[in-house]
């Protein structure tokens, strides 16, 4: 294949972004699903850039302007353009940073209007009828009850549910060790009911299970760690079976930690704590719903609402 400008030495692809993931990965620490989304979005951003001869040291805020715009006359989401934006920007950061641009074009570009949409979340009757759902006379039933526990005990995300390690379980005291996104490890505290139906797992199903002396807690039926699609699998088949008729993933009963926390008068930095979130505003997003929900209790009750 010919080299086209945009990969030579001002160009993206073949020099700088190479450079830039490094840097994500090495400096930044942050995941590989990030940096995997990052390098997408600039990779469309080279192609389009290349389809015009252009140079990624001397595009100005124009060319930034047009490109953003094209990506909206084809549908794109005001969601998606912003998360453009936001690897572009950190990108043309990075080229200033290492002197390779003296200005960012980025500066003063406006980022698409976002219409945030509260989390969905589950009722604590839902969440009772969920964690019910699992039959814990079978081994694998056990082993999801006591998975579905602690995703509600510790509102992890699904990818540090499926990666915990036996070594960072404290059953006694009750909590967890968490690595999140960056490599950033926290502190979650266990409840009661996690606790018990996690000491039975870990009694009656996980020994027989671990053939190879797994580091993670959570093991399939041939003694491997359990993956995030079969879990993704697992919660839709158990919410069917609770008779939840919305759509439920793993990310629906972290909003309901969330959420039930907050509702019971939960410290906001303390969810913030246990959820992982770099940045309060994240968290803050539940406060909304709490709101809503509050109104929505005193439409129903009260006579003169």
């Amino acid at each position: 294949m010919t080299e086209s400008r945009a990969t030579r030495g001002g160009g993206l692809a073949g020099t700088w972004l190479p450079e830039y993931l490094a840097h994500l990965v090495v400096e930044r620490g942050l995941s590989v699903h990030t940096v995997a989304s990052y390098r997408g979005d600039l990779q469309q951003f080279g192609r389009w850039l290349d389809k015009r001869q252009g140079d990624v040291l001397e595009c100005d805020r124009a060319d930034l302007r047009r490109y953003l715009s094209e990506l909206r006359g084809k549908g794109l989401s005001s969601r998606s353009a912003a998360r453009a934006l936001a690897a572009l920007r950190s990108f043309f950061r990075f080229l200033v940073n290492v002197e390779a641009r003296r200005e960012d074009p980025t500066e003063e570009l406006e980022s698409p209007r976002l219409l945030r949409s509260l989390p969905r979340f589950l009722s604590f009757q839902q969440v009772d009828a969920l964690l019910a759902a699992p039959p814990t006379e079978r081994p694998l039933g056990l082993r999801d009850r006591a998975m579905l526990e602690t995703l509600y005990a510790t509102g992890v995300r699904v990818s540090e549910l499926v990666s915990l390690k036996l070594a960072n379980l404290r059953l006694d005291p009750g909590f967890v060790r968490v690595l999140g996104k960056g490599s950033k490890e926290r502190v979650v505290p266990l409840g009661s009911s996690a606790r018990e139906w996690v000491g039975r797992y870990l009694e009656e199903v996980r020994p027989r299970h671990d053939r190879q002396r797994a580091a993670e807690l959570f093991l399939t039926s041939r003694g491997e760690p359990m993956t995030r699609q079969a879990f993704w699998y697992t919660i839709k088949k158990y919410g069917r079976r609770a008779g939840i008729a919305s759509p439920l993933s793993p990310h629906v009963l972290r909003h309901s930690f969330a959420t039930h926390l907050l509702e019971h008068g939960a410290d906001l930095r303390a969810v913030q704590a246990m959820l992982g979130h770099t940045d309060i505003s994240t968290t803050e997003i539940y406060t909304h719903v709490t709101r809503e929900r509050l109104r929505q209790l005193y439409d129903r009750a009260h006579p003169r609402a």
